[in-house]
């Protein structure tokens, strides 16, 4: 599934290219995740003002309101110049935005993503009102998650993809992270103590950046907005490194499954 760097790297690509736009008309696919709960000619005319981010979610910022686009396991958002040849539409192409400056497609072939209209003055939708700090964020740091994170008792990998405790943060992201902090994941999550805390939140921001610096990850389906691909998993410690050895201390990398996924980490460089 995508996660906040390849959001983030969505993001900075379109911006340019999305902001001032007016949307000239609608064309819809097969049914998303959730309805758009609007009806589409409602959005012709709107213009771009503003393209941001909340966790993993892409906001697109009009005066009447925004579109909050989520990419579920598969989505990616392509955009097609004015002046381009534009591709045929595929099956997969599920939403499409026809602009005054060209066309921007969510392709997602599982169909787990969304696009989901907010207008504007509403109470904030429940897709964001539960949502945690931003990782990337100036109010994200140790004692904030330590503060989240006293009285836990489950251990600390899962909690750190609960996204009403920190937003954004997806599997990949939050092992390299527990690497850099040398923290196990089955520590206990309020054992933590405040400088370890601070540690972690410090190796969360830079597991970030650096993976946003690359590019994201391209595991499966995710490309850029020109169809590009992310190399941040080219260079992970410990994700989908199960056997081989440890850059660090050359221990062979362990795995074992948490709430369904996947954990990997370094017995020596993460003692419990």
């Amino acid at each position: 599934m995508p996660e906040l760097p390849e959001v983030e790297v969505t993001r900075l690509g379109l911006e340019r290219a999305l902001v001032g736009t007016r949307i000239v008309s609608i064309i819809q696919g097969k049914p998303l995740r959730w309805p758009l709960g609007c009806a589409p000619q409602q959005l012709q005319g709107q213009r771009i003002e503003r393209l941001d981010r909340r966790g993993k979610y892409l906001l697109l910022r009009m005066r009447a309101g925004e579109l909050i686009v989520h990419l579920g396991m598969s989505g990616s958002l392509r955009w097609t110049a004015a002046d381009q040849p534009a591709e045929a539409l595929t099956v997969h192409d599920h939403f499409v935005w026809i602009m005054d400056r060209g066309q921007l497609r969510l392709r997602d072939p599982r169909r787990f993503g969304a696009v989901v209209w907010h207008a504007a003055g509403s109470p904030t939708h429940a897709l964001l009102d539960k949502l945690g700090p931003e990782p990337l964020g100036a109010g994200f740091n140790g004692s904030v998650l330590h503060q989240a994170l006293r009285g836990r008792k489950a251990a600390i990998k899962p909690l750190l993809l609960n996204q009403s405790i920190i937003t954004g943060v997806g599997n990949i992201y939050a092992c390299e992270a527990l690497f850099h902090a040398a923290i196990h994941p089955l520590t206990p999550a309020g054992q933590l103590s405040r400088p370890r805390c601070e540690r972690l939140a410090q190796a969360i921001r830079n597991t970030l950046g650096a993976a946003v610096a690359a590019g994201g990850s391209s595991l499966r389906n995710f490309a850029h907005a020109d169809g590009e691909l992310g190399y941040f998993q080219l260079n992970t410690r410990v994700y989908d490194r199960a056997g081989l050895p440890c850059h660090a201390c050359g221990t062979r990398i362990s795995r074992i499954t948490q709430g369904q996924r996947s954990t990997y980490f370094c017995l020596h460089c993460q003692k419990r």
